[in-house]
């Protein structure tokens, strides 16, 4: 059996598009270029990878398999021709960076401006997303390193802690647990929440840990955002936890306090992550500490009242 990789980008192409026309155009080929090499590749493992008529493209259960194991091997051809560069400088070129809207805003600014400094040669190419499309797009060989908390399922990617980051309690100025310097996790017990909306690992760590203290969400609300979440909390809508990364959001809002939690302090792991048979675990790794040196660096805080 002699399968090109040309045919398992086709392959894949179409089983993520449904569309032997949107594939083509992905993969610069005429559309029956790529569906003669479709067929070719379908008569050569003897197995029908997909259902046609004139109006879908439906996979079948052995098309989206093997499309899964193309990727894998796509993914891999892509770090052997990365793994090449290792041979001059794994700072000089792309990088396709992916990064959690919960981070994004937060670290890159400051961030950013370090890694051009110390590298001047390397282009991140940045692509902000969920944790689950991130973690997609890892394995998928589409993203080369992501930054991310580590506490969401990560699979067998490679990871790399770089820092913790607490929650606070974010709570209207009039809360009866306003006045408190910190606030015990069973405090909570009833109040209610607002949370992210679902996808967001950040909503999976809060949610956990409201429904361990006893806390209620908020059932017909759920944000897309931080900025969201701290202006209902402005308006008196509930509360929220909010992760010190974020406490720009309430800069110069009059109407919320921040309170630090008792005792053990809840927070979430960031860090990197990348496939685990990926070349350039050093360079993701000193990479690593340029972003946490980043972090470390003194920043202009958020007032708590």
């Amino acid at each position: 059996m002699n399968v090109s990789l040309r045919q398992l980008e086709y392959l894949v192409a179409v089983a993520e598009l449904g569309n032997f026309h949107r594939a083509a155009e992905r993969c610069a080929v005429t559309q029956p270029g790529l569906s003669m090499q479709i067929r070719t590749l379908e008569e050569q493992v003897g197995l029908q990878l997909f259902e046609r008529d004139r109006r879908r493209v439906v996979v079948t259960e052995a098309g989206r398999a093997l499309a899964a194991r193309a990727r894998t091997v796509l993914a891999a051809v892509d770090d052997f021709a990365r793994e090449a560069a290792l041979h001059g400088d794994p700072f000089d070129g792309d990088c396709r960076f992916g990064v959690i809207p919960t981070l994004a805003p937060y670290v890159l600014p400051r961030a950013l401006p370090l890694v051009r400094q110390r590298y001047p040669r390397l282009r991140l190419l940045l692509r902000e997303d969920r944790t689950a499309a991130l973690v997609g797009g890892l394995v998928a060989g589409d993203l080369d390193v992501a930054l991310l908390a580590l506490e969401a399922d990560l699979g067998d990617l490679e990871t790399l802690a770089l820092f913790d980051d607490p929650f606070l309690v974010a709570l209207p100025s009039d809360h009866s647990l306003a006045a408190s310097e910190s606030i015990a996790p069973d405090r909570l017990d009833g109040e209610s929440v607002l949370l992210l909306d679902d996808g967001h690992c950040l909503r999976d760590q809060a949610l956990s840990l409201c429904r361990q203290a006893g806390a209620l969400e908020v059932g017909d609300f759920r944000a897309g955002s931080l900025t969201t979440l701290v202006q209902m909390v402005a308006g008196g809508v509930g509360i929220t936890l909010l992760p010190r990364l974020a406490l720009g959001e309430c800069r110069g809002e009059p109407n919320i306090v921040l309170r630090p939690f008792a005792g053990i302090v809840p927070a979430r792991t960031v860090g990197l992550a990348w496939r685990s048979a990926s070349p350039f675990a050093t360079a993701y790794t000193e990479l690593g500490r340029v972003l946490a040196a980043a972090h470390a660096e003194p920043a202009a805080g958020a007032r708590s009242d």
